[in-house]
């Protein structure tokens, strides 16, 4: 058996320090959870074999994020752009047939908040870190040019110097800046940059409409349910196409093909920097309950009071390792609570 040295126990402790950085980095550049996670794991364990050639350890973590860009550049180039239902077509209504699940490849799909925690990190830092997770800034991120996205996400997420990402890009300092201010312009342009960013609630507005939500869709009480929903409110279901707009088409919805989800358990968890929760429905003739949807609720704080803005459903059954990636379980008893929350 081989003792590992002192050094290579260092290394490793500042190596896992730097993963929830890492992740949110990979996340941003390639807009799925499950891509991320493994695009770290792959940075990682190619920055373990190379351990040899980092002379300094000050210089780890440009290092590391030489390393990862590389990993995440190789995927960008490799396929489509990840986008969202309201960026592909325009919203059905509640009569509209639901149609065949797309490919998993098609979305950009949730990450769950406790993969990204860094320890490091201050309130106002964590604070930036949740819009920069949003949905919508995500997709926005998947229409720039790889190289863009890696100077738009070092410069204005991580808050990175020109100098730095020049250095870890191989080019000018004028080139890192042309390139942000393109990677801006093409942002602006799709409205995707402030548009999407209503004033969030106060993180209390936030817990109690999350909890009446929570407790209306329990006992699915619709009505109580669209009371909260603003009325530009978006509800979409990925990877199905089929998404609506406004509380009506929603409620209807719900109602209607929505139905099935009607005495689900749920947990509560986090997720893009938003509240959310998982829903277990019944499963047939077992007398348990199956994963069914991670459901990401976004919020406003309108002139009336804190309301939903955005209920975007990840149906489970069409994306295998979901709940496993939240580190929820596989199903739940006849004996687990109605309601509760994650301790992942």
């Amino acid at each position: 058996m081989v003792t590992p040295t002192a050094r290579e126990i260092t290394l490793e402790d500042d190596l896992e320090r730097l993963r929830p950085a890492l992740v949110g980095y990979c996340y941003r550049m390639l807009g799925s959870g499950f891509e991320a996670e493994d695009a770290t794991q792959e940075a990682l364990t190619r920055a373990w074999r190379r351990s040899d050639t980092l002379v300094e350890r000050a210089a780890l973590k440009p290092w590391l994020f030489r390393i990862a860009t590389n990993v995440c550049l190789d995927q960008v180039e490799s396929r489509d752009r990840r986008a969202r239902p309201i960026d592909l077509a325009d919203p059905g209504t509640a009569d509209t047939p639901v149609g065949e699940a797309l490919p998993e490849t098609t979305w950009v799909l949730p990450i769950a908040d406790g993969q990204l925690v860094d320890p490091d990190a201050g309130p106002a830092d964590r604070a930036s870190d949740r819009e920069a997770l949003r949905l919508a800034f995500v997709a926005a991120l998947q229409h720039l040019p790889a190289r863009q996205r890696v100077v738009l996400v070092l410069r204005e997420v991580l808050h990175w110097s020109a100098k730095e990402v020049a250095e870890l890009l191989e080019t000018s300092v004028a080139s890192v800046n042309s390139a942000l201010q393109r990677a801006r312009a093409t942002l602006d342009e799709l409205a995707l940059r402030d548009a999407d960013a209503p004033t969030r609630p106060s993180d209390e507005d936030e817990r109690r409409l999350l909890e009446q939500y929570l407790e209306a869709f329990a006992e699915y009480d619709i009505d109580r349910i669209v009371a909260l929903l603003r009325y530009d409110v978006v509800f979409d279901m990925p990877p199905l196409a089929l998404w609506l707009r406004g509380p009506e088409d929603v409620g209807r919805f719900m109602l209607g093909p929505g139905g099935a989800c009607r005495g689900s358990k749920l947990i509560a968890v986090t997720a893009n920097g938003c509240p959310a929760f998982a829903s277990y429905k019944p499963a047939a003739d077992s007398g348990a309950w199956e994963p069914w949807s991670l459901t990401i609720l976004e919020m406003a704080a309108d002139s009336d009071g804190p309301v939903v803005t955005g209920v975007h459903n990840f149906l489970q059954p069409f994306l295998p390792g979901l709940f496993d990636s939240f580190g929820l379980p596989e199903r739940l008893d006849a004996g687990a609570p109605a309601l509760r929350t994650s301790r992942a």
